[in-house]
């Protein structure tokens, strides 16, 4: 529909910036939020009918900042929640517990504080999806950090689809994805990771951010998923 508003938290790069692509090509408007302006205005140019975009800068770890937006936002159709963190690695011993915490408090009680501000300008009909990840449901050493978050989102993401009805809650939980997320790693690195994933994963392949932009739209299309965590990680869980 030619009123239907998104905002995208998180959607100036990787997987959020390829759901305001995949948006971008429909009616309706979107808006994007994150915490840096210039890359909002990146993305912004780059996305089909730039004019029906807005861009809004936006700490999600910041609730004070989550509950101004709340302020000045206006009704919405849709929120989708892609804003990560980087949560350490290691094993217990070495895991800075500090910098675990500020993991949390980006995604874990970010996508809270979205949820607790924001949902009551959803119109009815409409969604929130928030994003986990595959460690949610599996056990690797040295990922207990990430494998926390996302479990516990992926808790909470029920009890809201009850608490919240009939908005429609839910979550993806994507697997390996090529992002900016890596951009950290050495290219060598990078490339041996994402060849290590396509020569293990059954779909023979690493994931891509538009692979995963499908199925948040999936979820914001079906009037009948809510409660649901949709898996997109190339077969990681069942490998």
């Amino acid at each position: 529909m030619s009123s239907t508003r998104t905002l995208i938290i998180g959607g100036a790069t990787g997987i959020g910036f390829a759901v305001a692509q995949a948006l971008s090509e429909r009616e309706g408007s979107i808006v994007l939020a994150g915490r840096d302006e210039e890359k909002l205005a990146a993305a912004k140019a780059r996305l089909h009918g730039v004019a029906k975009t807005q861009t809004v800068t936006l700490d999600v770890a910041s609730e004070a900042q989550v509950a101004q937006l709340a302020q000045t936002l206006g009704a919405v159709d849709h929120i989708i929640v892609t804003a990560g963190s980087q949560a350490p690695g290691g094993a217990l011993s070495q895991v800075d517990i500090s910098a675990a915490k500020q993991a949390f408090d980006t995604k874990f009680w970010g996508s809270i504080a979205v949820a607790h501000h924001l949902a009551g300008l959803i119109r009815p009909g409409g969604s929130l999806t928030l994003t986990t990840g595959f460690l949610a449901r599996r056990a690797v050493p040295g990922t207990f950090v990430k494998t926390a978050i996302n479990a516990a989102l992926e808790a909470t993401v029920k009890v809201l689809a009850r608490e919240l009805a009939p908005l429609r809650v839910n979550a993806v939980s994507p697997g390996l994805t090529d992002t900016e997320a890596s951009a950290a790693m050495t290219p060598e690195a990078r490339e041996q990771m994402l060849a290590r994933a396509a020569a293990t994963l059954p779909a023979g392949r690493f994931g891509r951010p538009e692979d995963m932009a499908q199925g948040y739209l999936f979820v914001i299309d079906n009037p009948f998923v809510t409660g649901t965590v949709v898996d997109i990680e190339g077969g990681a869980l069942i490998n």
